[in-house]
């Protein structure tokens, strides 16, 4: 008896440990910790014994998902392991240059760069070839892309 209940701390130990040491190393381990408690169970104390650990295992393990899903995530510990910065935000739209005009650096065919708003932009014309020094107009930004249109 004293086996299966070692077997039982340890392996609800090892089950918790998973959270701090990724890697299924230790929860895998908890897990057949947990699985050999109920089988010397079944053969120690019999069928009804065996059931009532098996019973015990998978409640426990019902509980403690439950419990770690509903608490884990908001504590202290959580925030060392949750990133909290934004995701597929790259910050580069560059809304504030739409309707404004500036200079071709390059020839735009029909990329190149322009010299908008005090500041050297890559730019993409709306598809005919603009020379350098012309004038040009922002006709759309989407994004990281900056569409213009030659000024005549």
């Amino acid at each position: 008896m004293a086996l299966i209940i070692t077997l039982l701390v340890l392996g609800a130990i090892l089950m918790f440990l998973e959270t701090f040491l990724p890697g299924m190393v230790t929860g895998t381990v908890g897990l057949l910790c947990l699985a050999t408690a109920v089988i010397i169970g079944y053969k120690e104390l019999g069928y009804q014994g065996g059931n009532l650990i098996l019973g015990g295992v998978l409640a426990g393990l019902v509980i403690g998902c439950w419990c770690w899903l509903k608490f884990f995530p908001g504590s202290r510990i959580a925030r060392l392991f949750i990133s909290r910065s934004a995701v597929g935000e790259l910050g580069v739209a560059k809304s504030d240059l739409l309707h404004r005009t500036g200079v071709a650096i390059t020839q735009l065919r029909p990329s190149g760069a322009a010299f908008i708003n005090g500041q050297r932009v890559d730019v993409i014309s709306e598809g005919a070839l603009i020379d350098r020094g012309a004038s040009l107009k922002v006709v759309a930004v989407e994004g990281m892309r900056v569409v213009v249109r030659e000024v005549v």
